[in-house]
């Protein structure tokens, strides 16, 4: 499936490999189709691991980023820019935030959101050491030191240590467990400035929050005053089928990450916190290119979207059509394959531990048939198509799996 009419020799001895790519080169796409060099379709439920909101080439971002380049695309943050404001209104409005500081994308997000947690324990908790940040094992915060570090996956600091001071790692879900380290670093004083969690856990596998979990850590941080603060890069602007993922939780942060679906395939992230999280001035943080007029309007353009074509409706929908559909594939191999599991559009078809096939098999098959996917670790297979995603485009994307599963396990 070598597209022959791209030069992958010539890009492999350029381009710096950090990436194992696919034999595939795309070069268009509209809706939830992409086309490669060769003028063949695929299926797209990558999404450029749930970016594309509205999928590729939507009417209204393609008129608005049209629009916007020809007015201006970016100004520095020394003066004010009007569609910033807007964007960050409209966040604040729509969350449990006050205040927003834009980026460019999720690892940015998270590193201004730990800068944050540590000046937080220091001015408001009074820690005069190192103030400790909590993240969960199998979490994934991104891919700078400090995000790489809060990332509990031990594969990912391979070759890089020593790691950035400040983290330590609890499992997912398990509130005693993390009860029992608070209490350890706190023993004799404030240590621990913020808990920093995924309200569903994404490349660590698809693994969604346990309700009961997360509001007994929100009772936590209230009694000892640590920042809650959630991941919400992959889950949030409605991948969940809410428009955000801690919504699915019944509880709300002090500081929560964007990027991914707030651009839909622009660069753009942002940290929201509300006013107890507060405490940046001004020269504490900044980002030359973070909020500017382009990537702003795209944003305003995003949420405008998901509003005006009920896109929370049919992540809902459309997520509950998969997730029926992938079980089935589940009883037809219960040998192979272990569940189903996720929220809205972003879902994991969970092989058994023990088999002898892996994710990267099954979403090698699916390529061969005409349908993108993308593992999450090992034995979990991710399902993360656009938000506008139709019945039909579910329905062949089920069929599809069904044939990739056929070559793989018969």
């Amino acid at each position: 499936m070598t597209a022959t009419s791209f030069n992958a020799a010539a890009f492999d001895e350029s381009v710096m490999y950090t990436y194992g790519r696919f034999p595939l080169a795309l070069e268009r796409g509209q809706g939830c189709i992409v086309w490669d060099t060769e003028g063949l379709a695929y299926l797209d439920f990558v999404a450029g691991i749930a970016t594309c909101t509205l999928g590729h080439s939507h009417p209204a971002l393609v008129e608005a980023v049209t629009d916007q380049v020809t007015k201006l695309q970016h100004v520095s943050n020394l003066y004010y820019i009007p569609l910033q404001g807007e964007l960050a209104s409209w966040l604040t409005a729509n969350s449990c935030a006050d205040r927003v500081f834009f980026c460019n994308s999720g690892a940015e997000a998270n590193e201004g959101a730990i800068k944050l947690a540590r000046k937080y324990g220091h001015t408001k908790l009074g820690i005069e050491g190192m103030p400790m940040i909590l993240t969960a094992q199998a979490s994934f915060h991104g891919r700078t030191l400090a995000t790489v570090t809060a990332t509990g996956q031990p594969k990912y600091h391979k070759g890089f240590t020593p790691m950035v001071q400040g983290f330590d790692y609890v499992p997912y879900n398990d509130i005693e467990a993390l009860r029992a380290t608070v209490a350890s670093f706190n023993s004799e004083g404030p240590q621990v400035a913020a808990i920093l969690l995924e309200p569903l856990q994404g490349e660590g596998g698809v693994n969604p929050g346990d309700v009961e979990y997360f509001k007994q850590v929100r009772q936590l941080c209230d009694e000892t005053g640590i920042l809650l603060m959630m991941d919400e890069v992959q889950v949030g602007m409605g991948r969940s089928g809410k428009l955000w993922g801690h919504q699915q939780l019944g509880i709300e942060p002090d500081v929560f990450t964007l990027a991914k679906g707030l651009g839909g395939g622009f660069p753009i992230g942002a940290m929201l916190c509300n006013e107890k999280a507060n405490v940046f001035q001004p020269g504490d943080h900044a980002s030359t290119f973070g909020g500017n007029p382009f990537v702003c309007r795209v944003g305003m353009t995003i949420a405008k979207t998901i509003e005006q074509e009920n896109l929370l409706e049919n992540v809902q929908v459309r997520g509950e059509q998969l997730r029926a559909g992938l079980e089935k594939l589940v009883a037809q191999y219960p040998k192979h394959l272990a569940g189903v599991r996720g929220w809205g559009l972003i879902n994991g078809l969970v092989l058994q531990p023990d088999g002898e096939k892996a994710a990267i098999d099954i979403v090698k098959a699916a390529l061969d048939e005409g349908l993108l996917l993308v593992p999450a670790g090992p034995t979990v297979v991710r399902f993360v198509p656009p938000l506008v995603v139709s019945e039909r485009e579910v329905e062949d994307a089920i069929a599809i799996t069904t044939k990739a599963l056929a070559k793989v396990f018969d």
